[in-house]
């Protein structure tokens, strides 16, 4: 396996494109969305987890696991790219061997242990936003536009960016290497200025074991819910909040399909709620407690608040609104421009892929 991992470190650029190329030609799979897809997406599947597991050995091989991440939580990222792989294919045979219907139950099982997995994530990285949910780690600390940050850029280039710290090394060094050579490079000095020098060196690498301590790993205190609601108040609970309702909006949702028929409003509109509820709580945080307890984004937290805003498009995509509306205008554009050479053919496949892929709830579960 070490042996394996070497050959993917070492041709990782080789292996991501084939891997990237290798799941864009499943699509080219014959019966893609036809009713016994079974093995194509046995296929896609296999091929799924096999880059997945490849992108995780090329992203943790070169470097040690975070200090704030025990070894436990480095899995939950690869545990839930490995199900978003397999969830398709359970799909697929479920209704294959139990119906449409039966279908749902093992549908609620996936959503339900992606759910379990990203709360325990949560959890444990100290409740931080999931990114792409879960799947790329949130390890960017620098949430606080109030620091300093440019003022020590300033002041470092006003001063040649030197280390004061860095500068006494250097000359600690040089008289050490000085001592050396005074003591080792002639054969015609006495005994008493021997250990004279060798006396005077120790205490110079003395004194430079002591500017240069050690480097320590220090493990980063997990931030426990009650110290976050303790430092941040009201807004730290909305953002637990608001966090909630978007890990476990898909498990809601299958629930109500189960219950109430894919063919229902009241699925689509609870799902929309909890959605347009949890993302007003993170948008406006802002707007609730006590001003000094304000919650920082990161940037990549910002970039994934507007990632999941674009993922709203997907309710177009699924029932009822699909049938009723989305399916009715893309087919009228369609005749629009089927006439057109070239414009018109590739729209029809676009058509058939947007459609053939709405019949497929983990397709456009957004989860």
């Amino acid at each position: 396996m070490e042996a394996y991992k070497q050959w993917v470190w070492r041709n990782r650029e080789y292996v991501h494109s084939l891997g990237s190329l290798a799941n864009g030609l499943t699509w080219l799979l014959p019966e893609k969305f036809s009713a016994s897809e079974i093995g194509p997406e046995a296929v896609t599947a296999i091929l799924g987890i096999f880059t997945t597991i490849n992108e995780h050995i090329i992203e943790t091989l070169p470097t040690t696991p975070p200090p704030h991440l025990g070894p436990s939580s480095l899995s939950y990222p690869l545990l839930i790219s490995i199900l978003k792989d397999l969830e398709t294919v359970v799909e697929v045979a479920a209704e294959h061997f139990y119906g449409e219907d039966r279908k749902w139950n093992f549908i609620i099982l996936t959503e339900a242990i992606k759910a379990l997995i990203r709360l325990a994530l949560f959890r444990n990285t100290g409740y931080k936003m999931l990114l792409h949910g879960g799947e790329t780690p949130n390890d960017d600390d620098d949430k606080d536009p109030n620091q300093p940050e440019l003022q020590n850029r300033d002041r470092n280039h006003r001063f040649g960016n030197q280390n004061p710290w860095n500068s006494e090394r250097r000359a600690m060094s040089a008289l050490s290497s000085f001592g050396q050579n005074a003591r080792t490079g002639t054969g015609t000095t006495t005994t008493t200025a021997s250990s004279s020098n060798s006396g005077w060196s120790r205490r110079i690498q003395h004194q430079q074991a002591v500017i240069e301590p050690p480097v320590v790993m220090v493990k980063e205190k997990r931030t426990t819910i009650s110290e976050l609601l303790s430092e941040k108040g009201v807004k730290g609970a909305l953002f637990v909040m608001g966090e909630v309702l978007y890990i476990t909006r898909p498990l809601i949702y299958v629930l109500f399909i189960r219950r109430y028929g894919i063919s229902s409003w009241i699925p689509w509109a609870i799902s929309l709620s909890v959605d347009t509820l949890g993302m007003g709580i993170l948008s406006n945080l802002k707007l609730w407690g006590e001003e000094s307890k304000q919650i920082h984004f990161s940037q990549p937290e910002r970039d994934e608040l507007r990632r999941r805003k674009l993922l709203w498009a997907l309710y177009l995509l699924r029932d009822p609104f699909f049938t009723k509306y989305t399916r009715q205008k893309l087919e009228s554009s369609q005749k629009k421009v089927e006439p057109v050479p070239l414009i018109g053919f590739f729209t029809e496949k676009i058509v058939e892929l947007l459609v053939g892929a709405q019949t497929r709830y983990t397709y456009i579960s957004g989860s």
